[in-house]
C-alpha cells in the first residue's frame, strides 16, 4: 500500500517525478526548456510544502505567473493530467488527495481567467 506525502522530502520528490513527467511531454516541455531547474524545483517543493504543510514564506501569485505566460486550456488539462498521474503512481492517503485537489483548484481559477 503507498503511503500519503507526510514529510518535506515526499513532496521534494513528487516535484522531482512530476516535472520530468513534464519534460517528457510534447505538449508542455517547451515551456519549460529555458527555466533554471536549480531554482525552479526548490521553489516548486517549497509551494507545495506551503499548500499541505502550511509551510510559511511563500508569497508569489501563482495565477499571475501563469496568466503571463499565454497558456491554453488544452496546456493545463495537460499539466493537471500528469501531475494527478504522478502523484497517484507515488502516495495515497488525505494529503495525497489534497494536493490534487488544490492543483485543481489552481487550474481551474487560471483557466478561468484566460482571455
Amino acid at each position: 500500500m503507498k503511503k500519503d506525502i507526510e514529510t518535506k522530502e515526499d513532496v521534494v520528490f513528487m516535484v522531482e517525478e512530476f516535472y520530468q513527467k513534464v519534460n517528457q511531454s510534447a505538449m508542455l516541455s517547451p515551456f519549460f526548456q529555458k527555466l533554471d531547474w536549480g531554482s525552479h524545483l526548490p521553489k516548486m517543493a517549497h509551494f507545495w510544502c506551503f499548500v499541505l504543510f502550511d509551510t510559511p514564506g511563500y508569497q508569489t501569485n501563482v495565477t499571475q505567473i501563469h496568466l503571463a505566460m499565454n497558456l491554453s486550456e488544452e496546456l493545463f488539462n495537460e499539466w493537471l493530467s500528469l501531475f494527478y498521474t504522478t502523484v497517484d503512481s507515488l502516495y495515497c492517503g488525505e494529503n495525497a488527495q489534497k494536493v490534487k485537489d488544490r492543483a485543481a483548484l489552481i487550474g481551474w481559477t487560471i483557466k478561468a481567467k484566460i482571455p
